[in-house]
């Protein structure tokens, strides 16, 4: 356990870290005085002074920050401060800390391609690469399936089905068919576990009045590409996966606008930290892939126009310009301390909704 907190920890202090130092160089670059860099958050443990900055280090080991002058509006007048700076270099050094967070995931796409991550199986790999340890995972379980009453689960590897191994997907979804009106042992691995259960293929309502077990398969394995070619492949990862995160997080706001509910499971901390320990057991490749897709949704939070976050100090920026003027310092000020309060209230209620299911 105390494990599983400390690469929770270190994971999440790379991302934040990285995001914070978008912010760090850029606002050095575009000439606003940067007043301190933090590794964690204050009570202030250590801290020391060079060229006018101070760098620190805090006792709540939770990423970091960075103290811009200027960044709450004061000191205009001062030509080293950021709220004095154009709107296209406030406009920069705000959106620099988004930026990092997908550089990052690209670098990390890009060394996991080169030592071999996870992907689905479907033809498209290209001739250069290298796969290995080729399964058929669990993509999907139909809720109130046979396969979700037995506890079959999303990830999992089909080891065997009655006691027989198959070559693909396919070959396997057509044993599935074949033998729907019998009970099927199916063996799966589950990390470095393996179970077994015993389902009864059953109708259900999106099946046409067939017996099915409920389960979608794909065929996945270790895929690593050549030097030359693993950076193409961590760029071309990271831009599909920033749409499709940014995709699910249109369909979960307007869900949460439109029908007032939730489509998907929330996680917290907690959450989070338990999904790093698992995935971690899994090997190295499973984490850097894990870290990259955390640090893109770390970037495509940040940039939503929700005061606090990135996107929301830029929608005060875009305010600024339509106006032709800046919004008193107070109101921004009093709008980004009560959004920082209500982001701190969601993540209280999300970590309360981790620990309720962690004892269930």
């Amino acid at each position: 356990m105390i494990g599983t907190i400390i690469l929770f920890l270190v994971v999440l202090s790379v991302l934040v870290l990285a995001h914070e130092a978008g912010h760090f160089f850029t606002a050095l670059k575009l000439g606003a005085k940067v007043e301190e860099f933090g590794v964690g958050f204050p009570p202030r443990a250590w801290s020391t002074i060079r060229k006018g900055i101070r760098y620190s280090i805090n006792w709540i080991p939770l990423g970091g920050f960075v103290k811009i002058k200027g960044e709450s509006g004061g000191d205009r007048q001062d030509p080293d401060s950021f709220a004095g700076k154009p709107a296209w270099k406030r406009l920069i050094v705000l959106a620099a800390g988004v930026t990092m967070n997908l550089v990052l995931a690209a670098v990390l796409f890009s060394v996991g391609a080169l030592v071999g991550m996870p992907q689905v199986i479907d033809g498209a790999v290209p001739p250069s690469a290298v796969v290995r340890e080729q399964s058929i995972s669990v993509t999907q379980v139909a809720e109130g399936s046979a396969a979700d009453l037995v506890g079959i689960e999303i990830g999992d590897q089909i080891t065997s089905i009655d006691a027989l191994t198959f070559e693909n997907a396919e070959a396997a979804r057509s044993y599935i068919g074949s033998h729907a009106d019998v009970s099927l042992t199916v063996v799966v691995k589950r990390g470095a576990d393996y179970y077994t259960y015993l389902a009864q293929p059953a109708e259900l309502a999106e099946a046409d009045g067939k017996k099915v077990l409920g389960i979608g398969l794909v065929e996945t394995g270790i895929v690593s590409y050549p030097w030359y070619l693993a950076p193409v492949q961590g760029v071309q990862t990271t831009v599909y996966l920033t749409k499709e995160i940014v995709v699910a997080f249109y369909d979960l706001i307007k869900n949460l606008i439109v029908h007032q509910n939730v489509s998907v499971e929330l996680s917290g901390p907690i959450g989070i930290a338990v999904m790093t320990g698992e995935v971690a057991r899994m090997g190295i490749a499973y984490l850097i892939q894990f870290a990259a897709i955390l640090s893109i949704n770390l970037a495509v939070i940040n940039i939503l126009p929700f005061p606090a976050l990135d996107g929301g100090r830029i929608l005060f920026l875009l305010i600024e310009k339509l106006r032709g003027a800046p919004v008193s310092a107070n109101v921004e000020g009093w709008v980004h301390t009560a959004g920082f309060a209500l982001l701190m209230i969601l993540v209280i209620l999300v970590t309360y909704q981790d620990v309720v299911k962690s004892l269930l």
